[in-house]
């Protein structure tokens, strides 16, 4: 596999590099910016990585061949954007940029969601902030349970008539509303979702059993997201390893390895760990290659810090898994399995509130 060897983005028939530069790690500097809910982890408020050499590394991915770039208008409240649009003048006809919506982006509750209201105020700051005068793919960060589908697909469906989008579609949307998108756009007559972005990896595989057949059945691009499982394919979570690093513990639940479902999930990153040295090969090189193997995958969303780790990522993207190596790593992992609820990315309502399910 090469990263020269593109992928078609669903039924768009758009091609993009296998692997994407993901974004979240970018900002100006690295100064907290005003803490407010919403997806997108300590991205939120911290850029650990700052422009310039953010900069730097969006060049050397391009350089290398990658031609997609994912952002978020909530990545350091706005500062991702920005120096991806900074990196990419002369270069924007180049690149796919994906960008999403639905964070609140203010100490205001009402700059954020997916309500036709917000989308069509979060566009315009996106395509500020990204210098350009569209967007070629255009996400809902997560499913808004306060607005009905409908609405937001018809508010994005309006923003492809005006050329402000290419294309729109999801990020970590339940199989019930992926489903439900495309039956409200095809009953309306609306252009439906092209895309869903889902979180994929050796430990985090519950998108098998449902999310990813339903993309290959109605064509969606997959961009696949954390191939390290979130920092536990990184070599970091082994039991010789001691406790884990420290900045992990940015989002509570997912890196407590005192529950029962943590610990397990532990055993099976150190399993997969020691296969990795058993093949003789760098763990993120089996993490990405692993990723990169699904079918239903367009490409793998990467997160570089540094340079060093971009170097990392473009070598694991040469990786071929044979027959033997994946039955070893689903008979270590089962096909389907999450180990952790929060891992799929979102808690559905029904499940994180208990007022929902009691009587």
């Amino acid at each position: 596999m090469s990263l020269n060897q593109l992928r078609v983005f669903g039924r768009s028939g758009t091609l993009i590099s296998p692997l994407t530069l993901g974004t979240m790690n970018f900002g100006e500097g690295t100064a907290a910016a005003p803490e407010v809910p919403g997806p997108g982890g300590a991205a939120r408020g911290y850029a650990p990585t700052g422009a310039d050499e953010s900069i730097r590394i969006i060049h050397a991915a391009l350089d290398a061949g990658i031609t997609a770039v994912d952002t978020a208008d909530v990545y350091s409240q706005g500062q991702s954007e920005q120096v991806v649009g900074r990196a990419l003048r002369g270069r924007r006809d180049d690149v796919f940029i994906a960008t999403k919506f639905h964070g609140q982006m203010s100490a205001n509750p009402a700059h954020s969601g997916n309500s036709r209201r917000w989308i069509m105020q979060a566009v315009e700051g996106s395509l500020r902030r990204l210098q350009t005068d569209r967007i070629d793919l255009y996400q809902a960060h997560r499913p808004d349970y306060n607005t009905d589908v409908l609405e937001t697909i018809t508010a994005l469906n309006d923003l492809i008539r005006q050329g402000k989008i290419l294309y729109y579609g999801t990020s970590v949307f339940t199989p019930a509303q992926l489903v439900e998108a495309q039956w409200l756009a095809t009953t309306n007559h609306l252009i439906p979702p092209v895309a869903n972005q889902v979180p994929y990896s050796m430990l985090v595989r519950g998108t098998e059993r449902d999310v990813l057949p339903i993309a290959q059945q109605y064509g969606l691009g997959v961009l696949a997201y954390g191939p390290l499982a979130g920092g536990w394919l990184s070599g970091s979570f082994v039991l010789d390893a001691g406790k884990p690093p420290t900045r992990v513990h940015s989002l509570p639940g997912r890196y407590d390895i005192s529950g029962p479902a943590s610990e397990r999930k532990l055993l099976a990153a150190d399993s997969l760990a020691r296969l990795a040295d058993k093949l003789e090969l760098p763990l993120v090189d089996l993490a990405v290659g692993f990723a990169l193997n699904h079918p239903a995958v367009s490409s793998v969303i990467v997160g570089p810090r540094s340079e060093e780790h971009l170097r990392a990522y473009l070598k694991a993207a040469d990786t071929v898994l044979d027959e033997a190596v994946l039955d070893a790593i689903d008979d270590l992992v089962p096909p389907g399995t999450n180990f952790v609820e929060r891992d799929a990315g979102a808690v559905v309502p029904s499940l994180e509130y208990a007022e929902l399910r009691r009587r």
